[in-house]
């Protein structure tokens, strides 16, 4: 339900765009619509996709929790929508997609984004009842799981219950029908259970899991669940077998390509946003602490090597960073450099090193060469994140919160593992897409 809301609405913003566009071109004024006439139809195609990412980037159709909150959300996804198109019209001298069809278009889609959203609410609570959660395992396996599943879940699920893998098991010669596994995922209503490496090597277990197939509940590794309720590899499952996939950047010359030339525009995109805030950001260094205007720090590339990354300067022009993590509330931080951070603007001069290559829009997040060190003796396979180009943002980002120490660099090296053996630019898109919606709601660091 929650998928179908989602299609649902980016439906109706390409029906109401191109539908007021034809209206208005027949019935108020010429030129014609057509992509061969004119550029309406390209302009067209733009303010679709400025709807459809200001509308993701904001959480509609699945995040918003009440009635009013959907109400609010959707009337600033629609205003945004329109004034972004309207100051590309503007900067550009090219007005050929009219205020009617502009304003139009969001007086039309906040009604709809509304339905959307309660689509996807009702769609919410189904999936919240569907997916009950056995975990056949230890408590302590089952304790970072119900924590995840609270974060932020692929998929929304709770464990109702945990059983120990010597008592799932059933005598030789009785029925599988009759096992405690299956009568425990009976009782609890389940309708996943999830088994660890241990309940996976017992027959008898297994036997059952037949049984509970027939019964129409599923039946996931530990490994499996993680995957697609979690969207990440477990630490544990990091052996030389769960490492036997493609990696896309890697494996597959097509998407390397495209993905680069994605990079491209974005970087081009992020250069002009660079030169217009220099003077804003002049102005804020003036004020809040004179010093440079950019910072550079030594980070780990794609194969190891080492490249500048660039920022906006955020500290105290005495203060660096050098061996030491930057921490939440840093006493370091300027007040306007906390505002540039919390907006993530100090990030735009990255565009530079994104053209030169050196950063891609997506990948995992380039660490500083002795955190790498420290990481790569203390994570196995810690390395294999510099298969690919590190990102501005990434999957690690999205999913979990900030943090630089070894136990954060645990936890995110599951979510590249993750990003590694799914990379496609249906995942780039949708991590650039919740990265937005982070800064948005204000989200991120």
């Amino acid at each position: 339900m929650r998928r179908g809301a989602r299609l649902a609405l980016y439906g109706g913003i390409v029906v109401a765009v191109v539908g007021l566009s034809v209206y208005h071109s027949r019935a108020i004024a010429d030129p014609p619509y057509s992509y061969t006439g004119t550029f309406r139809f390209g302009w067209s195609l733009l303010y679709i996709g400025v709807l459809m990412v200001t509308a993701y980037g904001l959480g509609l159709p699945e995040l918003p929790r009440t009635a009013g909150r959907a109400l609010v959300t959707s009337v600033i996804a629609a205003v945004s929508g329109a004034v972004v198109i309207s100051v590309l019209q503007l900067l550009t001298g090219d007005a050929l997609l009219p205020r009617f069809v502009v304003f139009g278009t969001a007086i039309v889609l906040v009604p709809w984004y509304l339905l959307c959203a309660a689509l996807a609410a009702g769609g919410r609570q189904r999936d919240a009842e569907r997916d009950r959660v056995l975990v056949v395992g230890s408590p302590e396996e089952a304790a970072p799981l119900r924590v995840d599943l609270r974060r932020a879940p692929e998929r929304e699920a709770a464990i109702v219950g945990v059983l120990l893998p010597d008592t799932a098991g059933q005598p030789d010669g009785k029925p599988a029908a009759d096992g405690p596994l299956v009568q425990r995922a009976v009782e609890l209503n389940a309708t996943v259970v999830v088994l660890d490496p241990v309940a996976e090597a017992d027959g008898s277990v297994i036997d059952q899991a037949a049984e509970l197939h027939s019964r129409g509940i599923r039946v996931r590794t530990y490994a499996q669940f993680t995957d697609a309720w979690l969207g990440k590899v477990p630490l544990a499952d990091l052996e030389r077998a769960s490492l036997l996939f493609d990696v896309g950047e890697v494996h597959r010359a097509r998407y390397g390509r495209l993905k680069r030339m994605v990079d491209i525009v974005f970087g081009l995109v992020g250069m002009v946003l660079f030169v217009l805030l220099v003077p804003f950001v002049l102005v804020g260094d003036l004020v809040a602490g004179r010093g440079s205007l950019i910072f550079g720090q030594e980070r780990v590339g794609k194969g190891g090597a080492s490249f500048r990354i660039l920022k906006f300067r955020t500290m105290e022009p005495q203060a660096t960073t050098a061996g030491e993590t930057t921490r939440v509330s840093d006493p370091r931080v300027t007040p306007f450099g906390r505002f540039l951070r919390k907006s993530h603007l100090d990030e735009v001069p990255q565009a530079w090193n994104v053209l030169r290559g050196d950063l891609s829009i997506v990948g995992p997040r380039p660490e500083q060469p002795h955190y790498v060190e420290q990481f790569t003796e203390a994570l196995p396979f810690y390395d294999l994140r510099h298969l690919v180009r590190p990102g501005i943002t990434g999957w690690a980002q999205v999913k979990y919160p900030y943090g630089a120490d070894e136990e954060d660099a645990r936890e995110k090296l599951q979510y590249e593992f993750w990003y590694l053996r799914h990379q496609g630019l249906a995942l780039d898109m949708r991590i650039v897409g919740r990265t937005i919606r982070s800064v948005l709601t204000g989200g991120g660091r």
